[in-house]
């Protein structure tokens, strides 16, 4: 959001400068994103001096050039070609020296005009951007000082615009008027000398005849409603000053009529509308409901189908606009319009975001309509609006303003215990600061007491409804930074548990950092269409959003992989080839229910998941190597091993093929309940991201992990101090035989002893028969007590053996 420093002193009047201003409005709560200065024009003439024209003789190559020798300043006079008509020497001119860009980026550079060097330009109004005319150059008086830069001699201003943030309960501060209100407090409690003052609409009176009348069926769909009816204008461009007041924020100059009501809207807070009054069918504005599915074409030329909920303006025939959040490209005003009717009203919040949120429709007044607008506000902005009409696009205001409110809009009463309120605030600041800050901030006391007071709190402060809610004013006010900090804190603590569920993911989060995996985060909203194919994932089993912001946001994430892809698509697309990610985050599910015919229970779990895709990095004493399943594989078996698990005592099962190409689902033993799933991404689902390299991940249920962990009680041990014994085991077997089976089994022969189990080559070929395989395993044997002997060595390895060829039917090779 953006306010003008200029415009913002129409109604504040103080000393401060801009960046004193932006301090000002961060202290008490407004945060300034920025404050930049903009020129009157686009670069501020930077380059452009007055010049006195010495010399002009004719081109004697062409008919209407000229030749001029120019006195800038410089030391020594410059060429110039010229070829505007009235040039002539002894005038002073705006010069615009080498290297010098003009209003539309314009570079000046050194050239040849007919084989005539010119090292310059003598500028006409156009050309600066301060004017139309491009007759002549522009001739500035004799008096002109040579060498003054155009910026000083045109008095051109500088226009300071200060970027701020509000948050969803400030919306009263979304306007000039709204900030200036609040500044004022702060600078009144500080002693520091300003003034505020709203524009005077005291010049408004009520006209002859008939308004055009209105009727509001459904009050509580727009509980106060004001219509204005003025005609004879007569509609065009904006006066110089509205038109620089909307540029300065960032807004497009429409026309007189349009301009005036952005104008207000970004004066005081209040939306307005201007309808073209012969465009009102039947004579008659009716705010009401729309009828479900009835049309209305908006102003950006889109045929939209309403709903039962919506509030529209309409006529006696069709909705002329949607209430609140976008106008109606019939009813608007054109150059050609002559009489119009002002609409200044309060819509119910709830119901305007709705309908906004509905119809992917944003504007500025549905920011401020859904947030809650000053419902005590509407006539005088409407009175404002009008007296600027009458000044700038003539006209007259017919019959009187037309009013619906069935029931007055009241003001929050609260009841204020300063003592409490001063515990609240964690120091005593005394009744009397309460008492003016209150004041300067427009609340009205109703009765006040030794300790406390009855207060009505401003209308435009929507979210102030409770004391607490005062205190938050107060404090903003008085200024957090000066509420000392305390000597000493009064706080229960609580029993850690163990193991510490944020320690662990912290530790999980540090491990995977470490091994070069970077953490991302996604919107847990996606979209439904990742859905519609995944058996794994299917769509019924989404969790879906009500009133969704967009298509690409209406259903909540079933898995991070997903999310996932989506960040390895958006880095690959930028030439980032070697991606390690990963992401912490609650997936969502709906879960069958009864019979499983119906879908009423939700479920929410925590995951990690890790993403894999790309080689490793060259380097000058190794290639690059490709990724693979089994490289992730290890970080899962590496962050076990960490809690005293082993990947190898799990359950398993294929993973599935809608999600996979390749890969595995791991359950806790002795259940069903699933740890982690992982493997290779299938093409397919990849293609849909328009992936083209093999990406790997996996997907840990955090319930699950936790639970594993907490089973097993890790036990630390000094290192040992006797040898390992390392013996090599070459075994013919069954296709159907799992190394993870043999590793078992193995651990269970010679527990006492076996250290570690590797699988080192794996071979099917010519020499191997049909449905066999032949795996290559290293045993490490150690005892901690002693060095082991030969003959205690083949006594385990005969006891292996034995193991695998009984259990297996293993050959030893």
């Amino acid at each position: 959001m953006k306010l003008s420093y200029n415009w913002l002193k129409d109604y504040l009047e103080c000393d401060l400068t801009p960046t004193q201003i932006a301090e000002a409005m961060t202290s008490i709560g407004i945060e300034v994103d920025s404050v930049e200065e903009q020129e009157e024009i686009p670069g501020g003439l930077a380059g452009v001096v007055v010049a006195h024209v010495l010399e002009c003789e004719p081109h004697p190559d062409s008919d209407h050039l000229h030749i001029t020798k120019v006195d800038d300043g410089s030391p020594e006079p410059v060429q110039v070609v010229c070829g505007a008509p009235n040039v002539v020497a002894g005038q002073k001119v705006l010069f615009a020296r080498i290297g010098t860009v003009l209003p539309g980026d314009f570079k000046i550079k050194k050239s040849k005009i007919r084989g005539v060097e010119s090292l310059g330009m003598i500028c006409a109004e156009d050309e600066l951007g301060i004017g139309t005319s491009h007759d002549g150059i522009m001739v500035l008086p004799d008096d002109a000082v040579v060498g003054t830069p155009a910026k000083e001699y045109l008095h051109l201003k500088t226009e300071a615009v200060i970027e701020y943030e509000i948050t969803a309960n400030r919306v009263d501060a979304a306007s000039h008027i709204g900030v200036a209100r609040d500044l004022y407090a702060y600078l009144k409690l500080n002693d520091i000398p300003c003034k505020f003052s709203y524009p005077d609409v005291s010049a408004f009176k009520e006209g002859e005849g008939e308004s055009i009348p209105v009727s509001v069926p459904d009050p509580d769909g727009a509980p106060k409603y004001t219509g204005t009816t003025i005609r004879g204008v007569k509609v065009g461009p904006s006066p110089e000053w509205l038109q620089k007041k909307l540029l300065s924020i960032g807004l497009h100059p429409i026309n007189n009529i349009v301009d005036i009501s952005n104008f207000v809207l970004f004066e005081l807070g209040q939306p307005l509308h201007t309808f073209d009054a012969s465009k009102i069918e039947g004579g008659e504005v009716i705010v009401r409901r729309a009828a479900e599915g009835e049309k209305i074409k908006t102003l950006d030329g889109v045929e939209r189908s309403l709903k039962s909920y919506d509030m529209v303006i309409a006529n006696k025939v069709k909705p002329m606009c949607i209430a609140g959040v976008f106008g109606g490209e019939d009813s608007g005003v054109t150059d050609s319009t002559v009489d119009v009717f002002l609409e200044s009203a309060y819509f119910d919040p709830g119901s305007i975001r709705k309908t906004s949120k509905t119809h992917t429709l944003q504007t500025d007044a549905s920011f401020r309509y859904e947030r809650g607008a000053d419902p005590m506000i509407t006539e005088y902005a409407a009175k404002r609006a009008a007296l600027l009409i009458l000044e700038i696009a003539g006209g007259h205001i017919e019959g009187k303003m037309r009013r619906v409110c069935p029931e007055e809009p009241k003001k929050a009463v609260i009841e204020l215990d300063y003592g409490r309120m001063q515990r609240l605030i964690g120091k005593n600041i005394g009744n009397d600061t309460i008492e003016k800050i209150l004041t300067f901030m427009n609340y009205e006391f109703i009765s006040k007491s030794e300790n406390g007071s009855l207060v009505a709190a401003p209308s435009y402060m929507i979210d102030v409804t409770r004391e607490c809610d005062v205190v938050e004013e107060v404090l903003r006010v008085y200024g957090y930074n000066n509420i000392e900090l305390p000597t000493s804190m009064r706080m229960s603590v609580s029993p850690t548990p163990s193991p510490d569920p944020e320690a662990v993911r912290n530790y999980i989060s540090n491990f995977l950092a470490a091994n070069g995996f970077v953490e991302t985060m996604n919107n847990s909203l996606t979209k439904s269409d990742y859905y519609k194919t995944l058996a794994t994932f299917p769509e019924e089993a989404c969790v879906r959003i009500v009133n969704p912001l967009s298509s690409d946001l209406n259903v909540m994430r079933q898995t991070l992989i997903l999310g996932g892809l989506e960040v390895v698509a958006y880095n690959l697309n930028r030439q980032i080839g070697t991606i390690k990610s990963f992401e912490y985050g609650s997936v969502y599910r709906r879960l069958p229910e009864g019979d499983g015919t119906t879908l009423a229970s939700y479920e929410e779990h925590p995951c990690f998941c890790l993403m894999m895709t790309g080689p490793s990095d060259k380097s000058w004493r190794s290639d690059a190597q490709k990724g693979s399943y089994f490289q992730l594989k290890g970080y899962l078996e590496l962050l076990l091993k960490r809690y005293a698990s082993d990947i190898y005592t799990l359950e398993t099962e294929s993973a599935p093929e809608d999600i996979f190409s390749e890969g595995m689902v791991y359950y806790l033993p002795g259940g069903h309940k699933q740890l982690a799933v992982m493997g290779t991404i299938n093409p397919a689902l990849a293609k849909k991201f328009d992936i083209k390299q093999p990406v790997f991940a996996a997907e840990i249920n955090w319930n699950s992990l936790f639970e594993l962990i907490k089973r097993v009680k890790v036990k630390f041990t000094e290192l040992p101090k006797f040898p390992e014994v390392r013996r090599d085991l070459a075994l013919l077997l069954d296709e159907c035989v799992k190394y993870s089976d043999l590793r078992r089994s193995a651990f269970k022969a010679a527990k006492k002893l076996l250290r570690q189990v590797t699988l080192f080559d794996v071979y099917r070929g010519d020499k191997i028969p049909a449905g066999k395989k032949q795996y290559a395993l290293n045993f490490v044997l150690q005892d901690t007590e002693k060095t082991l002997t030969d003959s205690e060595v083949e006594k385990i390895v005969g006891k292996l053996i034995s193991t695998f060829q009984n259990e297996f039917g293993a050959t030893l090779r």
